[in-house]
């Protein structure tokens, strides 16, 4: 059973219909016309539109797999993908769980562990709180002896909420009060912890995967430094940044972090890399990620598969000498907004046109007639290139862009053009603060 939607839910429908494998897929009323429904070989409705009622429904999906006889889940990302309890109750089921284990989700989850795993681990940290702050004295007192900038973190979940960068001691009480409570309401959570912030740093993330034989492998990094307010909106692969002597440590640092806690299933390990090729642990992401794509059109490894294959007790199909990192790709997020504003643009595709040609690839469940609906994420779609080299890519997915063509709603293809086209993307220069300061 898929409990997700979109074009993710769509992409594991892909795979499991390549390994022979059934699918149904947990769709919500709203979603009942989406393409993975209408391409499974089964569906089920699990609810009304609010993911509350539906996709973050446990009762219910539990039920659905149940009703459908289905003998695993894949999560996707987002909603339970890093749940710890879903993983346990699908267990107690006897429902393969298609990820890692709960305590690995719980462990790598909380930032907070994470960290202190890390160091244990002898993989480079920022300085930073020694667990969750205790109060506002102690964020203050804390950030004081760190000195400014610091930044806010919530210890659960991710995707740039309960995060607030913080330049003075005036800020440091009302910022910890916002990211506690947008700790609370988004992940139930309401911890924070607080480390130092690091100016014009790259965004840069090792992909891992591990089964339960004892194999762990990387599969290179990823460079996700363009980003608005911590959301990643373009990704590419390998980092124009990282030197091979950087990424020799850089995904050693990821597999000995992951080795410590027998992880098993894909997982990615992110890191901030400074002005002075000095790299730092961020987080790690206990699921796959959206920006996984980039990373098979460089390894050739579908990483749907190799999830789902370990999740069934079975060995990799490759091991570390297998992978190798041929020419560059990059990955555009289309997504369903203003490209200036930014502000979600639901409604009907009256036309919908994607890109093809050599090296182009598209994740999308969109097409003409399609309904987008203000519920949800407004990821629409992922255009993935792949080139000989970097400037081949960019100049392949300048193509493609100027190719797809989306009517009836607004879009940020505009906008993922006048990245492509700037200089300082061309070149190779930019940081996470790309978007704010040059665009």
């Amino acid at each position: 059973m898929i409990a997700n939607r979109g074009e993710i839910a769509l992409r594991v429908l892909r795979t499991c219909r390549e390994m022979g494998i059934r699918t149904v897929v947990a769709h919500s009323t709203v979603d009942r016309g989406s393409l993975p429904v209408l391409l499974a070989d089964e569906s089920i409705c699990i609810g009304p539109p609010e993911s509350a009622q539906s996709y973050l429904n446990i009762p219910t999906l539990i039920a659905a797999a149940e009703i459908t006889d289905a003998e695993a889940i894949h999560p996707g990302y987002g909603f339970l993908a890093e749940s710890a309890v879903f993983a346990e109750i699908c267990g107690a089921c006897s429902i393969r769980f298609i990820g890692p284990s709960p305590e690995a989700i719980r462990l790598l989850g909380d930032k907070v562990r994470a960290r202190e795993l890390a160091r244990k681990s002898d993989v480079p940290l920022l300085p930073g709180s020694d667990g969750a702050l205790l109060g506002e004295a102690d964020a203050l007192a804390c950030a004081d002896a760190i000195g400014f900038p610091v930044l806010l973190k919530a210890a659960m979940g991710g995707g740039g909420r309960g995060m607030r960068v913080v330049r003075d001691a005036r800020s440091v009480v009302p910022a910890l009060e916002t990211c506690r409570a947008e700790a609370a309401a988004a992940f139930g959570a309401p911890e924070v912890y607080l480390e130092k912030f690091v100016e014009g740093a790259r965004h840069v993330e090792v992909q891992v995967l591990g089964d339960a034989h004892g194999q762990l492998v990387h599969l290179g990094e990823r460079e996700c430094s363009i980003q608005r307010r911590h959301q990643k909106l373009l990704e590419e692969s390998p980092s124009p940044a990282v030197t091979p002597e950087i990424r020799r440590e850089l995904t050693q640092a990821a597999l000995r972090l992951c080795r410590a806690v027998g992880y098993q299933s894909a997982g990615t390990v992110e890191f901030i890399l400074d002005g002075a090729d000095r790299f730092y642990f961020l987080e790690v992401n206990t699921r796959i990620q959206v920006e996984h794509p980039v990373t098979e059109a460089v390894t050739g490894v579908d990483l749907i598969r190799e999830q789902i294959r370990i999740a069934a007790g079975e060995p990799m199909s490759l091991a570390q000498d297998d992978v190798t990192l041929r020419g560059h790709a990059i990955e555009c997020r289309i997504t369903a907004e203003d490209p200036v504003t930014f502000a979600p643009s639901p409604g009907r595709i009256t036309t919908y046109v994607p890109p093809g040609g050599f090296g182009v690839r598209v994740d999308s469940h969109a097409f003409a007639g399609y309904s987008v609906p203000p519920h949800y994420d407004s990821l629409l779609a992922k255009v993935i290139v792949h080139g000989a080299d970097r400037k081949e890519a960019i100049a392949r997915m300048r193509r493609a862009l100027a190719e797809y063509l989306i009517e009836g709603i607004k879009t940020t293809i505009p906008f993922h053009a006048r990245v492509l086209g700037d200089p300082r993307f061309v070149e190779g220069v930019y940081s996470t603060t790309f978007v704010e300061s040059q665009l």
